[in-house]
């Protein structure tokens, strides 16, 4: 998809709306599966990976099975939040959505200056868990306004936004280029995009249990683990979306577990069980138990408890400014290469 397709489809999605910015959406107001002729007529040239409609009901159970104060959560939570504080400038409209944002709401603490904050989802019942859930002390005083809507089809007016902060929710999307650059859009000159995805290296612990596990029970393999965007096309995304300033770190979490139930029941406490459209929706009872114990065997520990590998890729951009340090004019430089190395190489 083009950008100049993408942002005249945002320009049409905002004059349909009211005028009223946060308003509490039907679940089903920007999902991209609704088939109405907008969406019919532009969606069936994009390819499709993810049933966004299932993604949507898992979001809906894990709004139930959510751990309180989830410690792999939570950790990257904080690590996003942090990069607020060592931002000098203050962020007074945000725009949390998708994933974790219920971390992201109660680790807030008035990091980045954030006056109004707006909390969107897909899943009805997750923005009502995240709206019921308790307020930190410290956020009384932002403004907080809840919205049901897709990742894909942004329901904000251009450059509305200081701060968009997406933790854990972005790598669902069937368009994840399109989605960043409405993101970009949506900011304002100077704003903040802030994003936590789950990389390539994830659950490869599972992924290998899974393709033995089939190979000796069925004979081949069938996808059971969603592909994950890898770390060298993360700082390409970024770019393409027309972020300034890219920044890209990734950090690997290590997380054990008494079975390989108890990681699949947190996998659907936090939404991210297998949403493929091309997926098998029938789990062979013999493969799963062939699974377990491959697992268990190949990377099991001492202590009888099994890890898990989640990899999560940070992204940092800047909205466009006069401001930003920007690079020099090709020729520009007034010491060559030459006194470097006199003053600085090596005597060889």
């Amino acid at each position: 998809m083009t950008s100049a397709s993408l942002f005249q489809r945002t320009l049409f999605l905002l004059r349909r709306r009211s005028k009223e910015p946060h308003a509490f959406f039907s679940s089903g107001a920007f999902c991209t599966d609704n088939g109405d002729e907008l969406h019919s007529s532009s969606t069936t040239s994009r390819v499709k990976i993810f049933d966004r409609n299932l993604k949507r009901k898992q979001r809906d159970r894990a709004a139930w099975l959510m751990r309180p104060n989830d410690c792999f959560v939570d950790a990257v939570a904080e690590n996003l939040l942090d990069r607020l504080e060592d931002c000098k400038k203050t962020f007074p409209t945000a725009l949390c959505f998708g994933g974790s944002m219920e971390a992201i709401k109660r680790l807030l603490r008035g990091r980045g200056g954030i006056e109004k904050l707006i909390m969107m989802d897909a899943s009805y019942d997750m923005v009502k868990y995240c709206k019921d859930s308790q307020q930190d002390a410290s956020n009384e005083n932002i403004e907080t306004s809840f919205v049901v809507g897709d990742e894909e089809f942004l329901p904000f007016k251009e450059s509305s936004l200081d701060l968009v902060i997406s933790c854990l929710g972005l790598h669902w999307t069937n368009d994840l280029p399109g989605a960043m650059i409405q993101c970009k859009l949506a900011l304002k000159p100077d704003g903040l995009f802030l994003a936590a995805i789950l990389g390539g290296e994830t659950l490869k612990e599972l992924r290998i249990a899974c393709t033995v596990a089939q190979m000796e029970r069925e004979g081949g393999i069938s996808p059971r683990v969603s592909p994950l965007a890898q770390v060298r096309d993360a700082g390409n995304l970024l770019t393409r979306a027309g972020f300034a300033l890219p920044g890209v770190d990734v950090e690997e979490y290590v997380v054990k577990y008494k079975s390989s139930l108890d990681l699949i029941e947190h996998l659907r406490s936090m939404g991210e069980t297998n949403a493929l459209l091309q997926r098998n929706n029938i789990l062979n009872r013999e493969t799963a138990l062939a699974t377990a114990a491959i697992y268990d065997s190949m990377f099991g520990a001492e202590d009888g408890t099994i890890p898990a590998t989640f990899q999560v890729i940070y992204m940092t951009g800047w909205s466009e400014h006069q401001s930003q340090q920007k690079a020099k004019r090709r020729g520009s430089a007034t010491v060559s290469f030459q006194d470097i190395h006199k003053y600085f190489g090596s005597e060889n």
